[in-house]
């Protein structure tokens, strides 16, 4: 065997021993999607199912901004207002993520579509909206510092 021959061979044993004493950025990143389902599908939605504002001031950034499917914009104190003053009048909320996407910087994208169904003095609904969120991780935690809210649409189930 030639001397490059063994530096190579020595390099790769090098690296293959080393390897599970490197950081593991999928370990990372996983922990990091889980913690975002978990924000964007479970907290975030009870927050304001539950007019939890407490839950809600913990997972808004204090330069959280609302772009509303109007082009209305609201900000962190508005929207905990909101929450507080205004009680769900919808029966079912789900919503599908179809972008998550984390950048090396502590910053994430999340985004997809809304559905709400419920019944109001006209009758069933069905609505649907697409939303993209941006979050921040401060401190080991997200904080969405950014949501903009598009594309509503709502059905009417007809009437018999």
């Amino acid at each position: 065997m030639n001397t490059k021959a063994v530096a190579l061979a020595i390099l790769i044993l090098a690296v293959a021993l080393a390897a599970p004493l490197l950081p593991n950025s999928t370990a990372a990143t996983t922990a990091d999607e889980q913690a975002l389902r978990q924000f964007k599908l479970v907290d975030w939605p009870r927050a304001y199912r539950e007019q939890n504002v407490q839950l809600l001031d913990r997972l808004l950034a204090d330069e959280f901004e609302r772009i509303g499917f109007n082009g209305e914009r609201s900000s962190k104190q508005d929207e905990l207002a909101r929450v507080k003053a205004t009680p769900p009048d919808y029966e079912k909320f789900s919503f599908e993520i179809t972008r998550l996407s984390i950048f090396d910087n502590g910053t994430a994208i999340v985004s997809g579509t809304g559905t709400i169904t419920g019944t109001d003095a006209d009758g069933p609904y069905t609505t649907t909206y697409s939303s993209s969120n941006v979050l921040l991780k401060r401190g080991g935690a997200w904080r969405a510092v950014a949501s903009h809210v598009s594309g509503l649409k709502t059905e009417r189930a007809p009437r018999p």
